[in-house]
């Protein structure tokens, strides 16, 4: 017997049929949230979830400040839309995803680590700290390359990596994003070949696209990237392409780059006249001594980004490149000429925490609640039938598929009926087209038991067995 309609189901069709019927004209502001709810005798959340499905359905628009309103361009038919994910499964779409805070969606997909792991990292006890290091500077641009300080501290940082860096070589960002664009700014010019793990870092991808890139996976290994596929394309005529890549913590795979493999890389970007972009976002999760290309090589042919958004607060917005000297002042100005300047508060800030002894041990509480998460989540995902990409000792994501679901999106649209947000591996991919049975699960948020519940109700429903 068919389960019956939610009250949320059931005030979408007829919110959908009014549109339909000209009661709400394309481009018209529905009611609020408040009128709504009390039109329909309902709660609130109600009508805030009403909205959500209207939205992903592409029926409404929100717009800050103003309440929500009908889209322009009709949406697609409904049995089209239940076919697939492909339109809503998307960069954007990810990253909206990824910037709501709705506790009533539980947020598999989500790229940073559970908010608890950070609160220990006081920000407004640094306030007063900050100001004391000269309030009259705040005020204006500061360096091209971001508050020297801090670059001191970086210097100490990449030392601990065994990278011999010094504060002309470093240019602060404005997270590892910016760092990304600020590159690709510099180097990459429409048609240009560029190389890319894949599955690999979608914001890297859309960026890449932006700027008219000819983008060519490179295939991502359990023990990283395929060597042999990488040489293929780097013996291909024309301008030496940048590879972008992520030794440790993969996004989305979770696996580390092998030492072998590393010093492969290196001999093949030497022999090739290649540069090498090492994306170090997850640096504050993983042992400082953990092999990266950028200790083999001292910056010679590697560009090394790092970020404080995953260890400190995403707020913060700091981050940096790593390079040799000239490239270093190249990329310096290239910020000044796009952004002017990265936040001096921010690095300020972020100088105060890492000098106070307190950061060294909030790191090592995260690396020990990872590992302990880690450990867990992958129990938890083979417990439930998936097979895993790769079984790390700590890794913020896992790359895993349920043999049930050949498409992950699939297995994603099924779980945000049951509002649960998943990141299905086509996002990951150059084209995004493709059926990928592959989706990046949050360790740090699999223990809710949501998601277990929600896999054995899916389960049931893929093995034609009817339920209780």
């Amino acid at each position: 017997m068919a389960d019956a309609p939610t009250l949320t189901s059931t005030l979408v069709q007829l919110i959908r049929r009014q549109i339909a019927e000209g009661l709400h004209p394309p481009g018209s502001r529905l009611p609020s949230i408040r009128e709504m709810a009390a039109r329909h005798g309902c709660a609130k959340n109600t009508i805030v979830n009403v909205f959500d499905e209207l939205t992903a359905q592409g029926v409404v628009e929100p717009r800050r400040g103003s309440g929500f309103f009908v889209c322009t361009t009709p949406p697609r038919p409904k049995e089209e839309e239940e076919g697939s994910l492909s339109r809503a499964m998307d960069v954007v779409w990810l990253m909206r995803e990824q910037l709501k805070h709705d506790p009533g969606h539980l947020r598999l997909g989500d790229g940073f680590p559970p908010v608890e792991w950070l609160h220990d990292v006081r920000l407004d006890k640094f306030h007063q700290k900050v100001v004391r290091t000269g309030m009259g500077a705040l005020f204006g641009y500061g360096s091209r390359f971001g508050y020297l300080p801090l670059r001191q501290h970086l210097v100490q940082k990449l030392a601990q990596h065994g990278i011999d860096a010094g504060t002309g070589q470093i240019v602060l960002t404005h997270g590892a994003n910016q760092a990304l664009d600020i590159v690709i700014r510099n180097f990459v010019r429409p048609g240009d070949r560029v190389l890319v793990d894949e599955p690999g870092y979608y914001m890297l991808y859309g960026k890449l696209k932006l700027s008219g890139a000819r983008i060519v996976g490179i295939p991502r290994l359990p023990d990283g990237p395929d060597v042999d596929a990488l040489e293929r394309e780097l013996k291909l005529p024309g301008k030496p392409p940048l590879f972008f890549t992520q030794s440790l913590a993969h996004n989305p795979t979770a696996s580390d780059t092998s030492p072998h493999k590393a010093h492969k890389i290196l001999q093949l970007a030497d022999r090739y006249d290649a540069l090498i972009v090492e994306n170090d976002a997850f640096a504050d999760f993983k042992p400082a001594t953990a092999p990266r290309i950028a200790t083999l090589d001292q910056l010679r042919r590697t560009l090394y980004i790092g970020s404080f958004s995953k260890s400190v607060s995403a707020a913060l917005r700091v981050g940096f490149i790593a390079c040799h000297r000239d490239l270093a002042s190249d990329l310096a100005d290239i910020k000044m000429l796009v952004h002017m300047s990265s936040s001096e508060y921010c690095e300020r800030t972020l100088d105060v925490i890492l000098s106070d002894g307190h950061f060294s041990r909030h790191t090592a509480r995260l690396r020990d609640r990872l590992t302990q998460a880690t450990e867990a989540a992958c129990h938890q995902l083979q417990q439930l039938g998936a097979q895993l990409f790769c079984a790390p000792q700590q890794s913020m994501y896992l790359w895993a598929r349920f043999p049930a679901f050949p498409d992950a999106r699939q297995l994603a649209q099924g779980l945000m009926a049951r509002h649960i947000v998943l990141a299905p591996g086509s996002i990951f991919h150059v084209d995004p087209e493709q059926d990928v049975p592959w989706s990046r699960f949050n360790v740090g948020l699999l223990s809710d038991p949501r998601f277990a519940s929600a896999m054995a109700e899916m389960m049931i429903t893929s093995s034609g067995i009817p339920g209780g």
